[in-house]
């Protein structure tokens, strides 16, 4: 992966509306919360983070009738090169995150046109001067999603492109099938999971011991272990790890998505394992300090995005 090239992202776009409030929800009745508009998904929010960081980056992702040109205009301003299907018949992805004083965020979520990326929305181009392909393990939860990573990941392997997954979501994968999960990913070198992720693919309690196993399958395996730092194991045994970095947060949202950008990036530069463990953690501090999953500029931290419908 070491000596530059691009990186072509494989995920989800979405409209983030996240909700920040001090007290528990109380059910059947109001709750006070400041409340913002981002432009959001795992496999956008990892692509902003990387061209932020200053990766030569694509995006394939499928975006709604409603809010296409904003989220357009979004990726692109992140320095982002979006290859983005317009969906006619459903709208952009939706996640509302409600974010408690820890900074810890639930989410309710609508995959809508996220959900229906598929092997039409590829074109071999989009490999040109890539040297790794990413893909968001929310690509695999859908049927044609999965058909699209399959396909991706053929092409890649038959360019000799290094292929990395992200693995999203403890929930999803426990639904997806983790055998299954494991399985389909397989032609990836690396995989990137929390801790919490790490630990329901392997089923062990260890994070390291999850790490050593991860990577005896992928070559591999970086585990997030969020304001812990983060650990690298190849070959079965771990080789590498860094500390986390002291930051307030104000919202976890995208900071695995932050971190995964920081050690690809570094990777893609030449960086040893050491310093993109280190790239990871800073991408994710900084982005744990913001309300929203990509990086910021110019608005006020709770100050509403323009948004327009299409």
């Amino acid at each position: 992966m070491a000596g530059g090239g691009g990186l072509l992202v494989v995920g989800d776009v979405v409209t983030d509306v996240v909700a920040l409030h001090r007290a528990p929800v109380a059910p059947g009745t109001d709750t006070a919360a400041d409340i913002a508009l981002r432009p959001g998904g795992s496999g956008a929010n990892t692509a902003s983070w990387a061209a932020h960081l200053g990766a030569d980056t694509r995006l394939l992702t499928r975006l709604g009738y409603d809010s296409s040109e904003w989220h357009t205009a979004e990726l692109v301003r992140a320095g982002v090169r979006p290859h983005a299907q317009v969906d006619p018949a459903h709208p952009t992805a939706v996640v509302i995150a409600m974010v408690d004083a820890t900074g810890e965020r639930s989410m309710l979520t609508n995959r809508g046109a996220g959900g229906r990326i598929s092997p039409d929305d590829w074109d071999d181009a989009f490999l040109d001067g890539v040297a790794l392909l990413h893909l968001s393990g929310y690509t695999f939860f859908t049927e044609p999603g999965l058909a699209l990573a399959r396909l991706a990941m053929e092409r890649a392997t038959g360019a000799g492109i290094a292929i990395s997954v992200d693995p999203a979501s403890t929930g999803p994968l426990r639904e997806f099938g983790v055998e299954r999960f494991l399985d389909e990913s397989a032609p990836a070198g690396l995989i990137i999971p929390n801790r919490d992720e790490a630990l329901v693919l392997t089923g062990v309690a260890e994070p390291e011991r999850a790490a050593e196993l991860l990577s005896e399958r992928y070559g591999t395996a970086v585990v997030k272990l969020g304001s812990q730092g983060a650990l690298s194991a190849s070959g079965g045994r771990i080789v590498a790890a860094a500390e986390g970095m002291r930051v307030h947060a104000l919202d976890t949202t995208g900071a695995g998505d932050a971190f995964a950008a920081g050690y690809l990036t570094a990777r893609l530069k030449g960086e040893d394992e050491v310093a993109a463990l280190r790239a990871g953690c800073q991408a994710g501090a900084e982005c744990v300090a913001l309300v929203g999953g990509r990086p910021r500029y110019g608005l006020e931290v709770h100050r509403l995005y323009p948004i327009h419908a299409d």
